[in-house]
């Protein structure tokens, strides 16, 4: 999934003075971001939900800080930028107690390098940005996949016969385009990026996507990475008794505190990314319940073979 939220250079204090005269400057005046990133975007929801949490309305927030009820609104909405001290400061307006979590947001509010994706803006779509964006923060990663091999483990011919499924049909620069952007998501992920746990269903195994070499290549690329250590693989076959989640391939995304965690969906519309609690919660229950009933790495590992050798 690529991430979600804000950075600032906010003042940090609970008053603004008054000025009178033609050069009075307002703080709120100033002009939000257009497009805030996904990271900035959860930023400006936590801050929500802190205050949401605390009973406060958006006014009654702007009259504790000394600022305008728009200034509130274009904080929560990533729009504008948050500093550290701003960021207690609205931690204690809102009588949050919980440290690790204003902590872990402190360091949302630092400025960061540009990310490699940056380099695809206006080639991309953002969903796609976010989704590499999400992947670089995260502590861990965990994947379900249930028609198609996870993105952050599909070979450049997959991944090109996925998009090239796409219909109407993509032209090649396009399917080009993505693939290579997929296979740099992976190798940003192999050289240094956060560990990954991949749960993949059996269907998925067996779904070809550019014919039967293609797919005899993908698995066994499946097994080298999980004999190497590069990511678990945790294979679920058609035999289980259950089918845990609602079917779509997902992400989810661990933060610094359990509070950070992102999921990411793909649909049919395109990416989504959820970080209510309930969602959270929700499908932090399906990843338990994947992992006591997938197989092991090395029986996976034994699974995938199987499949394998129908395409000798």
């Amino acid at each position: 999934m690529e991430d979600s939220l804000s950075w600032g250079t906010d003042g940090p204090t609970l008053r603004t003075p008054r000025h009178t005269g033609a050069t009075e400057h307002r703080e709120d005046a100033m002009p939000g971001r257009p497009n805030p990133t996904l990271r900035q975007r959860r930023l400006g929801a936590e801050l929500r939900r802190m205050r949401e949490q605390a009973g406060l309305r958006g006014g009654e927030l702007a009259n504790l800080l000394g600022v305008s009820a728009a200034q509130v609104t274009q904080m929560e909405n990533g729009k504008t930028s948050v500093n550290a001290d701003r960021l207690r400061t609205i931690a204690a307006a809102c009588k949050c107690t919980n440290e690790p979590l204003i902590e872990a947001l402190v360091g949302f509010t630092t400025s960061h390098p540009k990310g490699w994706w940056e380099r695809y803006r206006g080639t991309l779509s953002t969903g796609f940005l976010e989704v590499a964006e999400m992947e670089a923060h995260a502590l861990k990663i965990y994947t379900w996949a249930t028609t198609y091999v996870p993105g952050l483990q599909q070979t450049g011919a997959y991944a090109s016969a996925v998009f090239a499924r796409i219909s109407p049909p993509l032209p090649q620069r396009d399917i080009d385009t993505r693939t290579a952007f997929r296979v740099q998501r992976q190798q940003a992920l192999r050289s240094g990026g956060a560990p990954h746990v991949s749960f993949i269903h059996e269907a998925a195994l067996r779904m070809q996507f550019g014919g039967r070499k293609v797919l005899a290549e993908q698995l066994d690329s499946l097994i080298e990475d999980s004999a190497a250590g590069a990511c678990s693989v945790r294979v679920v076959p058609f035999d289980m008794d259950t089918f845990p989640g609602a079917g779509e391939n997902i992400m989810f995304a661990e933060g610094l505190v359990p509070e950070l965690a992102t999921l990411q969906m793909d649909t049919a519309q395109g990416v989504l990314f959820f970080d209510a609690p309930a969602d959270l919660a929700s499908h932090r229950a399906t990843f338990a319940q994947l992992d006591s009933l997938a197989l092991p790495d090395d029986e996976s590992r034994k699974f995938i073979r199987t499949i394998r050798g129908r395409y000798e």
